[in-house]
């Protein structure tokens, strides 16, 4: 594995081939029975314990997701303990689940019977994670997996796959039967047998929204779960604290050189307060430092390689030949370096609006009635999540109302997240929703026990 800020050689492993997906196929059948019959107060502490060995091992696993991904090393002691909550919750949540009465007598015929449903495992889980997040997207798989008593196999991205490979070594380290987990770093073509093999019962993609409805399309019977792109928007109301909204957007749209699904991409603030809006957010993006990620003074780091810098390269220069203007960055600062970037007067078709630009740059532009603003927001074929900064009650539930999207955060920017919250998309950003709560019944099926206590 290649750090993509400066080349150096992070870690060595190998990729699977057909041989060592059918041992890790036949394992999940295998582990299946085992995982079903798990009692939750031991699924539950396995996953707390892997919980303190992940706390335990931050400052290593950090320094890995740093290396693999580029991630500033701030941003990646984070993740690692958002992956700790993720594992935590989880835990939890593998002591809740139950199931629910369901009263019979609502007709004639149903008095003197009662019902039950409890919830039971879906079986083996095959599971693909992006580079983006390798740790705490990786643990919204595997842990609502344990939880629900399933087996999983996993794919991590193949730029990223150490610190995946971490943590299935933590969660059977801290008791899961070693049968119920294999992280397998595979190429395309193997890794896509996991979308099409029978013998996983349900899919959980998190990646591009192109490859992950592909994916639905030819997963036969199974359950999928997908958590897609996105160009989140952002409205900054006329009665908005504008300094505030223009420091959340900064730390929004740029946080991991932009390489979020729910990083802030568009952003419509009222006429009225516009001016001074970008201003405030043309000082804050020029003073993130861009650099080593190693860095605890770095905010910004690489893209994931030099060809992600080229695109987002291109797609400016698209923009800007359209009639956009560069109020800041806009250009490359060598290899997979990329400046933070804000433009305005983009025309909505450019790729940097109506495509998931994923890099370090945020389009602004005026709006003059809130109705026209949530319009703008809602013109994509994306629907993730997205912010609204105003001091309006009517305003803030009426964004709620209108804006389809799968989560609306007031007073914040669409990305941020707390791991125990549903979090997923509509349109072409996604299916299901994910948190470990929600993942956990995706991940098993209910089942109706009717019993006629009127017998002969």
């Amino acid at each position: 594995m290649i750090n993509p800020y400066d080349g150096t050689a992070v870690g060595r492993t190998w990729l699977a081939g057909n041989a060592e997906f059918e041992r890790a196929a036949d394992a999940a059948v295998a582990a299946a029975g085992v995982m079903r019959t798990l009692p939750a107060y031991e699924r539950a502490a396995i996953l707390s314990r892997a919980s303190s060995a992940l706390m335990a091992r931050k400052a290593e696993i950090a320094r890995t997701l740093s290396g693999e991904a580029g991630k500033p090393i701030k941003d990646a002691l984070i993740e690692t303990e958002r992956a700790a909550m993720t594992f935590q919750v989880a835990g939890e949540e593998a002591r809740r689940l139950g199931g629910e009465y369901v009263p019979m007598d609502l007709a004639p015929h149903g008095v003197g019977h009662i019902a039950i449903v409890k919830r039971f495992p879906v079986g083996p889980v095959a599971a693909i994670s992006p580079f983006n997040f390798p740790l705490n997207l990786t643990a919204h798989k595997i842990a609502p997996a344990i939880a629900a008593g399933n087996p999983i196999v996993l794919k991590p991205a193949t730029k990223t796959p150490l610190s995946a490979i971490t943590l299935a070594e933590i969660v059977v380290g801290a008791g899961l039967p070693a049968e119920a987990i294999s992280v397998l770093p595979m190429d395309r073509t193997t890794g896509d047998r996991l979308v099409t093999d029978e013998r996983f019962k349900l899919l959980t993609f998190t990646g591009s929204s192109a490859v992950g409805w592909g994916m639905k399309a030819r997963a036969g019977r199974k359950k999928v779960i997908l958590e897609l792109g996105g160009n989140a928007g952002v409205i900054v109301d006329e009665s908005a604290d504008v300094a505030f909204a223009a420091a959340r957007v900064a730390a929004g749209g740029f946080a991991f050189a932009g390489q979020s699904c729910i990083s802030v991409q568009r952003v419509y603030i009222h006429e009225r307060v516009f001016g001074d809006f970008s201003a405030r957010l043309v000082q804050l993006v020029e003073a993130l430092k861009v650099g080593d990620p190693l860095d605890l003074a770095t905010d910004i780091g690489p893209m994931i390689d030099e060809g992600e810098a080229l695109r987002i390269d291109e797609w400016v220069r698209e923009a800007v030949d359209a009639g956009a203007r560069i109020l800041t960055g806009g250009k490359r600062l060598g290899g997979p370096l990329y400046a933070p970037t804000v433009l305005t007067d983009v025309p909505s078709e450019a790729r940097v609006c109506s495509q998931e630009v994923f890099a370090p740059l945020v389009v602004i532009a005026p709006f003059a009635s809130f109705e026209a603003a949530l319009a703008e927001v809602n013109r994509s074929t994306y629907g993730l999540q997205a912010g609204v900064f105003t001091a309006d009650l009517e305003h803030a539930l009426q964004a709620f109302e209108a804006l389809d999207v799968g989560g609306v955060l007031v007073n914040e920017v669409p990305t941020w997240r707390i791991d125990q919250m549903p979090y997923g998309g509509v349109k072409d950003s996604g299916l299901g929703r994910e948190g470990p709560k929600y993942t956990i019944e995706e991940m098993t099926e209910p089942r109706l026990l009717v019993i006629n206590r009127r017998q002969p």
